[in-house]
């Protein structure tokens, strides 16, 4: 008599209405978590959101969990368009430029400070995304570089330390009435960026990993 090899039951694939409200949810946090920071109340992002708590908890059991998501979520769009700039055959140093605008648009600068406080920065998904970020940023800035396009002396940390900067409102100011200076001021800081430079900068350039002992 021949045995039979048990069969594997594939996990069921997520219901379309679940993935949707997951990503209603995600989107929501971010929302928030930019508007008022991490300590935004469960509920509001679920209101926000059209969905019960319930849903929240169920997608993520505990605040961390969904800082995280949003955290990577942002970084993996950011990767995206960093990649959609290398796949640009034309102009590096505007390919460049449309990359640091859509990064600001994603406010990275205002949900990364979340990381070191609320979970561990070192957790492999973060650590994953981040590293994509970076690697593909050094790509596409490399690439400016080579076609003599941007100036040699900026490191991949000095365009991000800028992007953080300009991209977050003043202190004291309304987040949103604050977004119409962001693109207007980052394109004053690319053209600063372009070659050939008309100053030599103090220092030296930044580089990225010394971001993260800082």
């Amino acid at each position: 008599m021949t045995a039979t090899a048990p069969s594997v039951r594939k996990a069921p694939r997520p219901r379309a209405d679940a993935l949707r409200n997951r990503e209603r949810i995600v989107t929501a946090a971010r929302e928030m978590f930019v508007e008022h920071g991490p300590d935004v109340p469960l509920d509001e992002i679920a209101r926000r959101a059209g969905v019960g708590n319930a849903t929240v908890y169920r997608n993520f059991p505990d605040r961390d969990a969904l800082v995280r998501e949003v955290v990577c979520s942002v970084m993996d769009r950011t990767a995206e368009a960093a990649e959609l700039a290398l796949a640009e055959t034309g102009d590096a140093f505007a390919a460049l430029e449309r990359f640091v605008h859509t990064a600001a648009d994603e406010r990275i600068s205002a949900l990364c400070p979340m990381v070191s406080s609320t979970f561990d920065q070192h957790h492999p998904d973060l650590e994953a995304s981040r590293e994509r970020v970076e690697q593909l940023v050094e790509e596409v800035m490399g690439r400016a570089k080579v076609a003599g396009q941007l100036r040699p002396d900026v490191g991949v940390g000095d365009l991000m330390i800028v992007v953080a900067q300009l991209s977050r409102p003043p202190a004291g100011t309304d987040c949103m009435r604050g977004d119409r200076f962001v693109h207007r001021h980052l394109q004053l800081f690319l053209d600063g960026l372009r070659a050939p430079a008309r100053s030599a900068l103090p220092g030296r350039a930044v580089d990225i990993r010394e971001l993260r002992d800082c």
